[in-house]
């Protein structure tokens, strides 16, 4: 008898060692894609912040800017600016005015989205209309408006308090204190902030289906209880992204803050965008100013390294 050995031909026989090379190039194939973009930003957003870090590092005054001296005085300007106790005092106020402005922003606009949620057509398209136009008024207009709003002689304010009988308010100037300063740019940047959290809650919430709604409806469930149980499961994701943003945004608030007072009276409204602003381009110290705003970055990244965590986890590393 003779043994008879199936054979395969090499065309049926599968490409074992094909399937390594396939996988590793299904692997880089994204990140090859990926690279053009990421060498541009690096070169746009990377390279300049080298180059601030550098400057941190030098004494670059008007003088030295001129001669193009490079002064390498090691930490000196990050010394000099810890040293100052006027920049932990802005440096508190910066962060308590985030906090608090960033705080109201998003429990104002999630009021108003679900105030949209629950609106007829009309009344809702009227609301988002005042909404947009908020949104897109230039913030040197908007900052001109509320200037006016709450001026000394001819502000809208004290002639309507006084009308109503608040005769204390004839003449009363809301910007003799930096409290009081600090509390109008907080609105008005208030008032030009909570659309976009408004919209971006609104569209989470419209993700939410009707049917989850009734079933809460059905089951006797308060507006509270449907709210806690359908509506905020849909925001949630939403609102660590806008609570990211506007920490971001209202941190580095320049322009309300310089429109308004330039950081006065007497400094009550300076901030740390602002101090950056005196003492760099105002003051030509641009190194402690590339000092100043290296410890932005830290402060920065401090404040939101939980919500940094929550939008680059993976599902490896969640808790």
């Amino acid at each position: 008898m003779t043994a008879t050995v199936d054979t395969v031909s090499p065309a049926e026989a599968p490409p074992r060692a094909a399937r390594p090379h396939r996988r590793r190039a299904d692997l880089i194939t994204p990140y090859l894609m990926l690279a053009p973009a990421v060498v541009v930003l690096v070169a746009l957003l990377g390279w300049p912040a080298l180059q601030v870090l550098g400057i941190s590092f030098r004494r670059l005054d008007l003088g030295e800017l001129v001669r193009g001296e490079v002064v390498w005085v090691g930490l000196d300007n990050y010394r000099a600016v810890l040293s100052d106790p006027e920049f932990w005092v802005i440096g508190l106020r910066t962060v308590a005015f985030t906090a608090a402005v960033v705080a109201a922003t998003v429990l104002i606009g999630l009021v108003v989205a679900v105030l949209m949620r629950h609106l007829s057509g009309p009344v809702r398209i009227a609301l988002q209309l005042a909404l947009v136009l908020a949104w897109a008024t230039p913030i040197i207009a908007t900052t001109t408006v509320f200037q006016w709003m709450f001026d000394q002689q001819y502000g809208i304010l004290n002639k309507t308090l006084v009308a109503l009988g608040f005769d204390s308010f004839a003449g009363y100037s809301w910007f003799a204190s930096g409290p009081s300063t600090m509390a109008i740019i907080g609105l008005l940047i208030l008032w030009q902030a909570i659309p976009f959290v408004a919209f971006t809650l609104y569209a989470g919430l419209l993700s939410a289906s009707k049917d989850l709604y009734e079933a809460a409806s059905i089951d006797g469930a308060t507006a509270w209880q449907s709210f806690r149980a359908v509506s905020w499961p849909a925001v949630r994701p939403l609102m660590t992204m806008v609570v990211f943003l506007s920490v971001l945004w209202d941190f580095k608030v320049f322009t309300q803050i310089w429109a308004i007072k330039q950081g006065g009276p007497d400094g009550g409204s300076t901030t740390l965008p602002v101090l950056l602003y005196l003492k760099g381009i105002s003051g030509s110290h641009f190194g402690v100013a590339a000092a100043i705003a290296v410890l932005m970055l830290v402060i920065l990244v401090a404040v939101t390294w939980r919500y940094l965590r929550l939008l680059v986890r993976s599902p490896e590393t969640e808790l």
